[in-house]
């Protein structure tokens, strides 16, 4: 059999430290696609301790992959590193991030062409697509809950109990740093309750604002202890309006992972419909329409995002085979065709929170992917030039 001809991949950062972006649902290029955002850390087979630090800089993709140093950061994790991004109000100047200090965590507004930094009152999580507004989660009970995607540092004041009415969802003004409280986790477990809700410890992930800022998504998800010790996970997805009002409950089939909003009114999720399996599918938002994509070519969850113009829809997988290879993944909207565009091994003994998903970005212009990997190693940031296919 021939083995697959995938596009040049290539490097845009090198040691000997390690590098990485984080997440899959922001960009890290800059407007002119030259420069990408990326943390720097001199370790990379353990869980970060309230003591490390990691680099916040960027590279030039037409160099040498020297990492250019801005700022340091002691909130960040593997899986998502420290939501660190470009500010849409001003994405060639500025970049947003989160910090620990003495006031606990906050988000970072960083001027670095006029080298001027303010900071905010809350952390954040999801910017608005209009760089106003965001809203965050608590990041140390997400850390107690689950590890590698909040921040080992400030305990979490209810980690003794399951669903407090003082934690949920804050909404933070990028301009003033002012904050308010929107949703509580006591506010979600009060939406069609379910049986696991007893004796089950809540929080939640994953929030965005849709591509209109007129609704944002959440996952509220709990944690039961079952006989013997093991852990059952459940998952509800929920969208509301950017002040907290007029939550929804979109999923309740207690498992919704990866999503991303493909316009204003409708999410592509990975997802269990009891009534049909789990699929991508692709929700209309306050209905309980859903819509099966990538039927039989898709069939497995992964980081998927949209295209800039949403004829595209870029995801990958989670380790498969022998030789432990995630896959990287173009399916075309339009014509339900998938093409794989690079197969990159993950090195098993390094699994939990420590691993290091693909999390594959658009380029802005969509002629571009880059992405976190360790296939030759080390922990880097690559990148595939998919304009040939695009």
């Amino acid at each position: 059999m021939a083995e697959t001809q995938y596009p040049p991949c290539r490097p845009l950062t090198k040691g000997p430290n390690f590098h990485y972006f984080g997440y899959y649902d922001k960009f890290a290029y800059d407007v002119t696609g030259r420069y990408i955002l990326t943390l720097e850390t001199d370790f990379m087979t353990r869980p970060p301790t309230p003591d490390d630090v990691a680099g916040v800089g960027l590279v030039d993709t037409q160099g040498d992959g020297t990492f250019e140093h801005l700022d340091a950061t002691r909130a960040f994790n593997w899986q998502q590193g420290t939501h660190l991004q470009w500010l849409p109000t001003a994405p060639e100047s500025t970049i947003i991030y989160n910090i620990w200090d003495k006031e606990g965590y906050r988000a970072c507004v960083n001027d670095i062409k006029a080298k001027k930094k303010r900071l905010l009152s809350k952390p954040i999580y999801a910017l608005s697509r209009s760089g106003t507004e965001a809203i965050t989660p608590s990041f140390s009970r997400i850390h107690d809950c689950r590890p590698g995607y909040g921040y080992n540092g400030i305990p979490d004041p209810n980690v003794d109990v399951d669903i407090p009415e003082n934690d949920g969802i804050w909404r933070v003004d990028i301009e003033s740093g002012d904050n308010e409280f929107i949703i509580s986790l006591a506010q979600a477990t009060q939406i069609e309750p379910e049986e696991s809700f007893q004796g089950a410890k809540h929080w939640f992930n994953h929030l965005e604002y849709s591509t209109n800022d007129s609704r944002i998504l959440f996952l509220h998800r709990w944690r039961r202890i079952l006989e013997g010790g093991q852990r059952s996970h459940y998952t509800r997805m929920l969208t509301a309006n950017p002040d907290g009002s007029d939550i929804y409950l979109l999923n309740k089939d207690e498992m919704t992972s990866h999503f991303d909003w493909r316009d204003g009114n409708h999410v592509l999720a990975w997802a269990r419909r009891h009534d049909i399996g789990d699929y991508y599918f692709l929700f209309t938002d306050q209905t309980q329409d859903v819509e099966i994509v990538g039927h039989p070519v898709l069939t497995c969850d992964g980081h998927c995002s949209y295209s800039p113009d949403r004829r595209w829809i870029l995801t990958d997988t989670y380790p498969q085979g022998p030789q432990s290879l995630r896959t990287l993944i173009l399916f075309n909207a339009e014509t339900g065709e998938r093409t794989d565009i690079g197969a990159f091994h993950s090195p098993p003994e390094l699994q939990g929170e420590i691993r290091c998903d693909l999390h594959p970005r658009w380029s802005r212009d969509g002629r571009k992917v880059c992405f976190d990997s360790m296939h030759e190693g080390p922990r880097q940031v690559y990148e595939i030039d998919i304009s040939g296919i695009v």
